[in-house]
């Protein structure tokens, strides 16, 4: 079951109502009543469903945060300046022909591979879709021919090895699962991913390993030490 809210929100806006709700894996479902979300494109009108663009909330609701303490203009130009009057998160979604709503990821997380945008979420789900991956984190790198490469970094399942054939399994299966995906082309297998106490993946450090780049700020990481072991991985 997923499910699709913020610190910022309160609670969880996008997601099924046990019993009531069908299921389509893989989407957050609708919105919860009282609740009203759009799919906007970049001039910030609706999307007809089937389309995909920016997901938009254009009523307030109870639990909202109303202003970032001591920057009251911070809190307008980050959630409410890209499309005036409307709340935005930074997520690209998708929403299908019968309404259900699929996000595709932080918008900053799009990966621009060969003139092809790709989302980091489209190639993950794809890499945690098998059978031997337990958790999986994708970024861009920067590359001088193709703009990014799609560089991976997978914990695998209790009693699996990670090899060169194990690789070309999971180039496989990316394939197969997303056609629109050149697939990572560089592979990192790693015990854990780094994340925050709240368990949220932390691309951006990630990013900064891929990119050979000093790391930024870790005092919000659940365990600091596991990045500093994926850096020297990666250095090797």
């Amino acid at each position: 079951m997923d499910t699709w809210w913020q610190t910022e929100t309160g609670h969880p806006l996008i997601s099924p109502l046990p019993g009531i709700t069908k299921l389509k894996p893989g989407s957050a479902t609708m919105p919860l009543p009282g609740i009203e979300a759009d799919v906007v494109d970049e001039s910030g009108k609706s999307v007809p469903k089937g389309g995909g663009g920016y997901l938009v909330l254009t009523k307030p609701w109870p639990a909202m945060m109303r202003t970032i303490y001591g920057d009251p203009d911070r809190f307008v130009q980050t959630y409410w300046s890209r499309f005036p009057g409307k709340y935005f998160a930074g997520d690209g979604c998708k929403r299908d022909k019968d309404g259900y709503y699929w996000l595709l990821g932080r918008v900053d997380d799009v990966m621009n591979v060969a003139g092809h945008r790709i989302s980091t979420m489209e190639v993950e789900s794809a890499l945690v879709d098998h059978q031997k991956v337990a958790e999986a984190a994708v970024i861009g790198k920067a590359h001088e021919i193709k703009g990014q490469a799609i560089c991976a970094f997978v914990s695998l399942k209790s009693g699996v090895d990670g090899s060169s054939a194990l690789i070309d399994e999971l180039k496989a299966h990316v394939a197969k699962k997303s056609a629109r995906s050149p697939g990572p082309t560089r592979f990192f297998f790693a015990a854990e991913l780094p994340k925050t106490r709240s368990g949220k993946i932390m691309r951006r450090l990630l990013r900064d390993i891929a990119d050979g780049r000093a790391l930024g700020d870790t005092t919000t990481l659940a365990d600091p030490a596991v990045v500093a072991k994926l850096k020297e991985q990666y250095e090797e």
